[in-house]
């Protein structure tokens, strides 16, 4: 299956209300079943992620199947940690190509019952009842792995009888995550102390309080692709707030390097173009706001700027292997992505080209959700065609009906 999309000219007129964002939405969800306390999330998202983990966290099935939702299946592996019973958590055969082990070995050392059924360190997982679960709260993580495990980790951390001594070991990769996890934990009534690479959470207990997802800033970013590929917008995105929990919000930042301003309203930000526009290089180091890559890259790849991307360490264990896959893919453009080493030995890429167009390109999605989003907005410059493109139901259900309300044509 594929779509072919087309944009009859380079102007970007209109406004739209963004989804709530998938990140805040499962972490809301994972606490209010931990609060075991019933109160309203305004705004959820309407991700396919999201509204598995809704279904996951109300079943009372022994198999339960996450999919290919790598935050859900690693947020319910800690959550079933603490369940009593046994109950065997699987997903995709990607899913069981992503690996788990940090986080059970972390999980373990407090006193879990988990076993692998396949492939060590892999899922599917068998996760049996606890015994003296958090008898001893100290644990050591690393901490250039996902936050999806820290964030784990965290949130159930409070319904530990001796709370949780958590030390990240290394170099931080995802603070914004971790963060913004520990942010939606105080809205909710839960104290932490963070010093150095040291969370220290007490046993407390979850307070009951409404709360409001925001929209998704990932999301915005396949906005901004087509603010920077225009010659003329005016659009309002809605669902946005300007003093976002979101590490992907120095996207309004970032971006004014490639010719686009964002001005925040009472309903979210409106995108438009900065007057004398010339970029030829971009240098970033995407640590704080790894989902973002694949956006920059391509507008880097429409634009003929050449790039820098450091921070990209976890980019090869989501939902594939991003930067072999922005390698394949913008190769069709004669777009060349060169992988390198930092001089402290860290992975980063290079990126060069300006995109050439032959025909109609077609982009391989590989079971990602941000390759479908990051690579349509191409069509700007020319019509496109995308691979396998209901793979964005994985986070934002809505977007190719989004594009057509702001002018775009959506071929099935």
């Amino acid at each position: 299956m594929k779509y072919t999309i087309r944009k009859a000219n380079r102007s970007i007129v209109g406004e739209i209300t963004l989804a709530g964002s998938k990140s805040i939405s499962n972490r809301a969800l994972i606490i209010r079943a931990l609060s075991h306390k019933s109160f309203p999330i305004h705004k959820l998202a309407n991700a396919k992620d999201t509204v598995l983990l809704q279904a996951l966290l109300s079943s009372e099935e022994s198999l339960r199947d996450a999919g290919a939702a790598g935050t859900t299946f690693r947020f319910m592996t800690a959550f079933l940690a603490m369940q009593e019973g046994t109950q065997v958590l699987t997903g995709t055969e990607r899913m069981k190509q992503r690996p788990i082990g940090v986080l059970v070995d972390a999980l373990r050392k407090l006193g879990a019952q988990i076993e692998y059924l396949e492939k060590e360190a892999y899922p599917p997982l068998k996760i049996h009842s606890p015994a003296g679960f958090g008898n001893s709260p100290n644990v050591q993580i690393s901490a250039g792995t996902s936050s999806q495990y820290i964030s784990a980790l965290l949130m159930i951390a409070p319904l530990l009888e001796n709370g949780l001594h958590l030390e990240l070991v290394g170099r931080i990769v995802s603070r914004p995550y971790i963060e913004m996890t520990l942010n939606l934990m105080e809205h909710f009534g839960v104290k932490h102390e963070w010093e150095g690479n040291f969370i220290r959470i007490p046993s407390q207990t979850y307070q009951e309080r409404p709360f409001t997802v925001e929209a998704d800033w990932s999301a915005a970013s396949y906005y901004y692709i087509l603010a920077a590929f225009a010659e003329d917008v005016d659009l309002q995105l809605n669902g946005l707030f300007q003093n976002s929990v979101q590490g992907d919000a120095v996207l309004a930042e970032m971006m004014t390097q490639f010719g686009v301003q964002t001005t925040f309203n009472e309903k979210g930000i409106h995108l438009s173009k900065l007057a004398h526009f010339e970029q030829k290089d971009f240098i970033w180091d995407f640590i704080r706001c790894p989902d973002l890559a694949q956006s920059i890259a391509v507008i880097c790849a429409g634009l003929g700027v050449d790039g820098t991307f450091s921070g990209v360490e976890t980019l090869r264990i989501k939902e594939t292997d991003r930067i072999t896959a922005l390698q394949i893919e913008l190769g069709k453009l004669n777009i060349a992505i060169t992988p390198e080493q930092s001089p402290d030995g860290k992975e980063l890429f290079a990126i060069s080209g300006l995109a050439h167009f032959e025909e109609i390109p077609l982009f391989e999605t590989y079971e990602d959700h941000r390759m479908a989003m990051a690579f349509a907005p191409l069509a700007m410059l020319h019509p496109v065609a995308i691979a396998e493109p209901e793979v964005v139901v994985k986070s934002y259900p809505d977007y190719y009906q989004d594009l057509k309300t702001i002018g775009f044509e959506v071929l099935e």
